[in-house]
This record gives structure tokens, sequence and C-alpha cells, in this order.
């Protein structure tokens, strides 16, 4: 099943999507920062790098019957300004939506952060599920958390998914699994492969930043658990939380932590690699950047692979059991 994808980033939403068998054909991003990392872990997509508001309908292929993607999520976020609309990057939603409306593919996958169902943005909500809507799509949205889906990590996404009105398709969002994966299943071997930010200049993402801690960092633990699932992985280095090797950070007051003295040589935020690990890339995706920021931007703004994978086959389910409702022609994926 041929599909394109939007907003793709370095391709975490993708990558689950390819290995529930579907067929990338197409991705659009114009962050140059992840062009070579998509470019390289996915050879066989065609990658346009325009502005999404600059794009011609011709530019996206009609083969693709399914879009995929993740829209900014600054302009919804809780640390962000709950701009909304009234953001260029929350305008870009509804670009998404014209685009579908135009295009008309057989379903699409949205996703975005918890806080776009916050009452504050209840007005953009209800605007975004009418447009969906008013596009000729059945509509499911559903908060997901990662850890129910094979993610060492607890991570709340929210997620639009529709099939086109005139398919009748009834669809369900995947069950959570019972097992809910820890930190230590996913980086317990790469303690001793860490090096500092400018040890190495290049390391494969086995690089961990170094710097300073903001007041707002040091308001509360931001050690990990072994045993626990990681805390939601961050678009940036400095926020990155700390490897479970430390002792849990000591409260000293009212939203003030401190390292506990005499070990802060243990303390040191997980490496970009660990990062990935948490959101479920495997080591063979490799990441191609010169700024080490870049990368954990890249990682920390990717839907995690195995989430996306669930997600994917859920879809790939629904269609194969109501198969006589689709169009004459249309191959169904192959995991």
């Amino acid at each position: 099943m041929k599909i394109a994808s939007f907003f793709s980033g370095c391709g975490g939403l993708d990558l689950g999507f390819k290995e529930a068998g579907y067929d990338i054909i197409w991705a659009n991003d114009n962050a140059m920062s992840v062009k070579a990392t998509f470019q390289y872990n996915f050879p066989e997509t065609n990658f346009n790098d325009s502005n999404i508001n600059n794009l011609s309908l011709d530019d996206i292929p009609n083969e693709a019957i399914g879009f995929i993607g993740g829209p900014p999520c600054q302009s919804w976020s809780n640390a962000g300004k709950g701009r909304g609309f009234e953001d260029p990057r929350g305008k870009v939603f509804l670009t998404f939506i014209k685009i579908l409306k135009e295009k008309q593919p057989l379903f699409f996958v949205a996703e975005n952060v918890k806080g776009i169902m916050a009452v504050r943005n209840k007005e953009s909500f209800e605007k975004i599920e009418q447009s969906f809507k008013d596009a000729g799509y059945d509509l499911w949205v559903k908060c997901l958390n990662a850890n129910d889906f094979d993610v060492p990590q607890k991570r709340e996404r929210v997620f639009f998914i529709g099939f086109r009105e005139d398919l009748k398709i009834d669809y369900n969002f995947p069950t959570p699994l019972q097992e809910k994966p820890c930190v230590s299943d996913a980086i317990r071997n790469l303690q001793d492969s860490a090096v500092s930010m400018g040890r190495q200049p290049i390391t494969n993402a086995h690089e961990y930043w170094v710097g300073g801690y903001s007041y707002i960092y040091m308001s509360r633990n931001r050690v990990l658990d072994w045993n626990q699932p990681s805390y939601t992985i961050q678009a940036c280095g400095r926020q990155t939380s700390i490897h479970p090797m430390a002792p849990k950070m000591e409260k000293v007051m009212k939203d003030v932590f401190r390292f506990i003295p005499g070990h802060e040589n243990q303390y040191r935020r997980l490496t970009a690699r660990e990062c990935a690990r948490i959101q479920t890339f495997p080591d063979t995706f490799e990441f191609i950047y010169q700024n080490l920021n870049d990368v954990y931007k890249m990682i920390g703004n990717a839907v995690p692979v195995r989430l996306a994978y669930h997600i994917a086959v859920s879809i790939q389910n629904t269609l194969q059991q109501q198969s006589e409702r689709l169009p004459k022609g249309i191959v169904m994926p192959i995991e």
C-alpha cells in the first residue's frame, strides 16, 4: 500500500509504517536538519523539502492512498505559548487538511501532543475535528500512551485517524499491550558507549549533551529509573533526562532539587542514541548531523517507531477486514 508522509522529520512514523509493510513513496519536510537522515534511511522514498504551504497538489503522487504525518506541536504544547492558530506553525495543520480534501486518500493519520485536547485549546480542537469531517472523512481521535505499545517511555500523544466517508469504514484503535517495557530493557547495554559532547565530533549519536542546568530543569527529579518507563524524550539536548546510573535528585524545597553532594560526577544526560533506543529506533537507523542538538531534536520530535507500527497494523487489519468496501486494485501491505 503506497502512502505519503508529511511533517516527516527523521522518519519515526514512517519507519513504523514501513515495518508494517507499507510503501512510503513520497515524504515532505522543510527542516534542512532532517533531510540527510531521512534520505539515508529511506533511499527509496522521494523526499520533498518544500514548505507545505508552497506545495502544489501535483507534487503529491496520486498513487499514495494514505497520508500520515505529525503537524508541528508547539502551538498546542503545555510547554509552549499556546497560540494555536495564531501561530503559523498551528495553521499548517489546516493546510494538511486542505490537501487531504483535494487529494482524497483512503485514510490519514495525524499525530500531535496531548495539549491539543486541553480546555484552553477547545475551540481550535473542535475546528480541527470539523475540518477533517468537512474534508470528507469519518474521524476517530484518541490519546495513546506509548508505553502501552512496546515503547519504554511515558509519552502521551493524540492521534487523529480518518477514513474516507464514502467507504463506511468502522475503525478501532489498537488495544494496549499487557507488557510495559522499562528503561533497562532499552539502554542497559549502552552505558559504556557514551562519550561527552566535544570529545569526538560524530559518534553515531553516542554523544551526550554537556552544559548547565536551568532552574526549571532543577525543579524536579530528572533521573530515570531502570525499572520504570522513561519520562517523555525531549526535543532538546539541554532538557534531556539524566541516566539512571545516578542517584535520584534530592528535594531541597518546593520546586527545587539538587544533585546528591559528592556524587555530582555520576549525573549525565542520556546520549542521543539512548534517546533513540527509548524512542524504539533500531541501532541500524543512522542519524546524520553536525550539531548535536539537531539529533536530539530529530529524535525527540519523532513518533516512537513501535507505537507507529501498532497504529499502522491496526489500519491494515481494518482495511483487510473490510476490504469489500475498498476500490478495486488496492494492494494490502504485508509485514
